[in-house]
């Protein structure tokens, strides 16, 4: 006689959670984020609206872990340290305008941002899950420049970030104008010139 496994409802809730999260993400630029539901979500992922509610305590949470889970596996975030910052941020900063040119990144980055300005839980959320974590990968990393000699002793490594990366998203925010290797070439050359020992 043979007997039939139990269902794993760890495995079928991952698979649920996996499925709300491809939704979200394949919604938001089909739609647009104000036409994006959490009905919509859950009737595209095949789960019930409770399910995402147990999960998640908005659409911007959502769209969060939407954006966190395309880069799940990874072991943590590390900059690359070759030893030459200037090419190190280079290649850090070509990454970054490829995945703001990338429609996968682009149209739920560009509506987490929008819903961060109005939630301030979300907001918190984001500097605590994503932004905060990243932040301390780059700040390593200038750290390291700082050791080596490549970067001012005293230099403040918040305003250099602010320096490096505040144009490309203004830019990226206002779609005022291409976003390209040169251009992330450019701001590179301009934050180590106002951060030069």
């Amino acid at each position: 006689m043979s007997r039939t496994a139990k269902p794993n409802a760890a495995r079928r809730s991952e698979r649920s959670r996996q499925a709300v999260l491809t939704a979200a993400r394949e919604l938001v630029p089909e739609l647009g984020y104000a036409r994006v539901t959490i009905e919509a979500i859950a009737a595209r992922a095949g789960v019930g609206k409770q399910t995402i509610y147990r999960w998640w305590p908005s659409k911007g949470a959502v769209i969060l872990d939407s954006i966190l889970a395309l880069s799940e596996g990874e072991q943590g975030v590390r900059l690359p340290d070759t030893g030459e910052l200037a090419a190190d941020l280079r290649a850090v900063m070509r990454a970054t305008v490829a995945e703001f040119a990338d429609p996968v990144f682009e149209a739920p980055l560009r509506a987490l941002t929008i819903e961060i300005a109005a939630d301030p839980d979300l907001a918190a959320m984001y500097r605590e899950r994503l932004a905060g974590p990243v932040d301390e990968a780059k700040k390593e990393r200038l750290r390291s420049a700082q050791r080596a000699g490549q970067l001012r002793p005293d230099a403040d490594l918040d305003l250099v970030l602010e320096v490096l990366y505040a144009p490309l998203q203004q830019r990226w925010l206002r779609r005022s104008g291409p976003l390209t290797d040169d251009y992330a070439d450019a701001l590179v050359d301009l934050t180590l010139r106002a951060f030069a020992p």
